[in-house]
């Protein structure tokens, strides 16, 4: 029976714990940005939120599969 490689599942937990971080930000950046559409750094702001969320998907996925990885192994 195969075990759990701990260190593999910790650093799978942090990714998903930075995951919530950036779940939280990019809305919150894109809220700011699409609440002063008429200021000179509204499409810096957008561009930034939409790259935090596209990072969040990101690290979501890595940190599952990071998670499963420790638990089942690599394929």
């Amino acid at each position: 029976m195969r075990r759990t490689d701990k260190d593999l599942l910790v650093t799978g937990l942090k990714r998903l714990a930075f995951t919530v971080l950036l779940m939280f930000t990019a809305p919150f950046v894109l809220w700011q940005a699409f609440k002063n559409q008429d200021h000179s750094m509204f499409w810096p702001v957008c561009i930034l939120g939409l790259v935090l969320a596209a990072y969040a998907v990101y690290m979501g996925f890595k940190g599952i599969m990071t998670i499963m990885d420790s638990m089942f192994g690599k394929k």
